[in-house]
């Protein structure tokens, strides 16, 4: 790819027995690795930010921002590659930014934060309300509470850099709006975060739906039967006042994908990630407060009469959803920053860059999913379902039909989890983030009468295979966890094979005297079977065989 930096980003080797190694761990450990505090007052602040952390690729040649960027960040985004700052767009005088964040580091900087375990972590302390036994203990989660409340507000301001620079008359067509897949009905806004607010509570809400370009002062507004700003429209009645913001703080960005209750507000979760308030400011020509700091914010109104064709998209499923009528955005005034960056991602077949958002979701949300059903101990939502496909859980049972127990909770999550079409739930000791070893538990484990449900329901607007009717369809549950006894399983249920401890010992300690070499090196990576370094460091990071293990025996032996 000419013209596109190349870079090495660092990371850590995995831990293995003396003997075995990770080919090229050594390197990418030695690699610097910089970690810029948050948080970013500008999409041009993060940019520097990850240019100084070596994961910005700066692209000056002219480009097309119809089908040509979007098929240079889709191959960037495939191989792992850095975030892409093109800054010579044809028909607009505004830098583009894409897959800023299309990788765990770029996500986790974002939150500040090294990996997005960190980030969860942070949550988890926040929300345990145990009180520490020690003084010291006390004073720091008052500390860390007050904090997380103080950044939880946000803060109202007169002027903003925002406000720096007014489009006048307004103009759609001056912005450099990506058109991404040749079938897209137009060019569309991917990463606009969309204000809206509930005509009687005036409690605002921050959504993500796309925003296609019709010409320089209309566009059509996406949000399906299923969303919040949805939900503001109908209240509201023929027109509801709208204001769509791009850029600003990542963290922000992430918070409008994320599915929060209607209780909970998106400014507020951004401003605790961010461990800093969100800034507002009222908007120049409706009341509606929007970002201060965000780097682009369009103005308008949504008339719920003017249905117009809106589609099709080129969708984060992998295929392009359908045009339908959805009603109109007319805007009313366009203003930004002086330094204003546009930020634009690039959806389509996985993986892509909001795979990383998904992730960040799985992480950050699985304290609060805890709280709720407690029993779950891990969940992935692996980036082949989109997000909203497939969800694997690993549960601690307790007593019998809990794995269904689970599936109905987290069906009935709202946001979080209604529209997932399959949920997958295996036994606390699975590793849910091995999907070869997921398949291999399921495959092993389920018998489809006893093990599926099928439960009628909501689906996503985008789910072109749930059913005849839109929106409506059927969900699958799979209970893949081991049964006993009280659950109506007469037979000994199987162990799995493994090695006891003390030959496991014996072999990593002689491992030089056979002579093998070095597996980790050696050894070969095969994507249809999975072996290859990766799969030994699995291998010998399983727990040996359990002295509680007992072999099966059939019925007529009893």
């Amino acid at each position: 790819m000419d013209g596109i930096a190349t870079v090495r980003l660092p990371v850590s080797p995995s831990s293995v027995p003396e003997g075995h190694s990770v080919p090229g761990a050594q390197d990418r450990a030695s690699a610097p690795s910089k970690q810029p505090a948050m948080p970013f007052e500008s999409l041009s602040a993060f940019a520097r930010a990850l240019r100084a952390a070596g994961e910005l690729a700066t692209i000056d040649a002219l480009v097309d921002p119809k089908l040509e960027i979007a098929e240079i960040t889709d191959r960037v985004v495939k191989a792992g590659g850095p975030a892409l700052l093109f800054r010579n767009v044809r028909g607009s005088r505004f830098p583009v930014l894409t897959n800023q964040f299309g990788t765990e580091r770029r996500a986790a900087m974002a939150f500040g934060a090294t990996s997005l375990r960190e980030v969860e972590q942070r949550l988890r302390e926040t929300i345990d309300l145990a009180v520490p036994a020690s003084l010291g203990g006390k004073v720091s989660k008052l500390a860390a509470l007050a904090i997380a409340g103080t950044s939880a507000v946000p803060r109202r301001v007169e002027r903003a850099p925002v406000h720096e620079v007014v489009i006048d008359p307004p103009d759609l067509r001056l912005l450099p709006v990506l058109t991404t897949w040749p079938l897209d009905g137009g060019p569309f806004i991917t990463l606009p975060l969309v204000f809206t607010q509930d005509p009687q509570t005036r409690r605002p809400n921050v959504g993500m739906y796309r925003v296609q370009i019709y010409d320089e002062k209309t566009a059509g507004m996406h949000w399906q039967r299923h969303k919040q700003g949805r939900v503001h429209a109908e209240k509201w009645g023929k027109r509801i006042p709208v204001a769509v913001a791009i850029g600003g703080d990542p963290a922000l960005t992430y918070a409008a994908t994320a599915p929060l209750p209607p209780v909970v507000g998106e400014l507020a979760f951004a401003g605790f990630l961010r461990g800093k308030p969100i800034r507002i400011v009222k908007a120049r020509t409706i009341d509606i407060d929007v970002p201060a700091d965000a780097d682009f914010v369009i103005e308008g109104y949504v008339d719920n009469d003017d249905l117009r064709e809106e589609g099709p998209f080129g969708d984060h499923t992998g295929v392009y959803s359908a045009a339908d009528l959805y009603p109109t955005f007319h805007v009313t005034a366009i203003t930004h920053r002086r330094d204003a960056v546009w930020g634009a991602t690039v959806v389509g077949k996985p993986p892509m860059e909001d795979a990383w958002l998904g992730k960040a979701t799985e992480r950050i949300f699985l304290p609060l999913l805890q709280m709720v059903v407690p029993e779950i101990v891990d969940y992935n939502l692996p980036v082949e379902g989109g997000f909203h496909n497939l969800v694997i859980v690993a549960v601690k049972k307790s007593y019998p039909g809990q794995a269904k127990k689970v599936m109905n909770a987290l069906w009935g999550l709202g946001h979080m989890m209604m529209l997932t079409r399959c949920i997958v739930v295996v036994d606390h000791d699975v590793d849910v983030h091995d999907v070869r070893g997921v398949v291999w538990n399921v495959l092993n484990n389920i018998d489809p009468v006893r093990d599926f449900v099928i439960m009628p329901g909501p689906v996503d607007d985008l789910d072109h295979a749930g059913s005849y009717e839109l929106a409506l369809g059927n969900k699958l549950g799979v209970d893949a966890t081991r049964k006993l006894a009280d659950e109506g399983y007469r037979r000994d249920w199987p162990p799995e094979i493994r090695m006891d401890a003390a030959t496991r010992d014996q072999v990593s300690a002689r491992w030089k005297e056979y002579g093998i070499g070095d597996l980790g090196r050696i050894g070969v990576a095969d994507v249809w079977s999975g072996q290859g370094p990766a799969r030994l460091a699995r291998l010998l990071a399983e727990p040996p065989a359990s002295p509680s293990d007992v072999a099966p025996r059939s019925e007529r032996l009893k």
